[in-house]
């Protein structure tokens, strides 16, 4: 397990990929595009914990739609650096029977997780279900056809972190994204 002297020797040692400013305005336009294609007057903002969290928020705050939100928490990474299998730690509380849903996630990697939480969405009655996402890393690791509906950013295949995703369990407060050192 990483100490809080390793992550922070670790975000000195980093690449600064995007900075706040980047990351802001391309939330911003996220959020517009999102705007124009939700069909609902009461969509339901579902959070993928705890790395969407920051991107939710923000997205929220741009979003001048009447909505609900709630979250699910779902993960690969248990605060490592690779993914395994996945754990299912909590379901939304909301009904999603008849409701037009956009998961709010931080990162598209190899698509596991985005995939199951979508057919999970799928299978509780939801009537359209929306993604979007912060960053899209750019590989040929996806699994089978997933693709975020929206995507703020692009990155290369690296370990990024910042802005809601974490390094070994550290770091989701820096400000900006960052690759770790190669």
């Amino acid at each position: 397990m990483m100490t809080s002297t390793e992550a922070k020797n670790a975000l000195a040692s980093a690449t600064l990929i995007y900075s706040q400013a980047q990351v802001e305005a391309a939330v911003d336009e996220m959020a517009q595009a999102i705007e124009v294609k939700l069909d609902s007057d009461n969509p339901l903002l579902l959070c993928v914990m705890s790395g969407g969290l920051v991107v939710t928020a923000a997205l929220m705050l741009r979003m001048p739609s009447v909505l609900t939100l709630d979250y699910i928490h779902v993960t690969r990474y248990q605060n490592k650096t690779i993914g395994q299998q996945l754990e299912w730690v909590v379901k939304p509380r909301e009904n999603l029977q008849n409701r037009e849903v956009l998961i709010v996630d931080d990162i598209l990697d190899e698509g596991i997780t985005l995939s199951e939480i979508v057919k999970f969405c799928q299978d509780q009655g939801a009537t359209r279900v929306l993604t979007a996402v912060l960053l899209d890393k750019k590989h040929n690791r996806k699994s089978g056809a997933i693709k975020a509906d929206f995507n703020a950013l692009t990155v290369a295949d690296r370990y990024v972190f910042g802005y809601g995703m974490d390094y070994a369990g550290y770091l989701r407060n820096a400000p900006g994204i960052y690759a770790v050192k190669e």
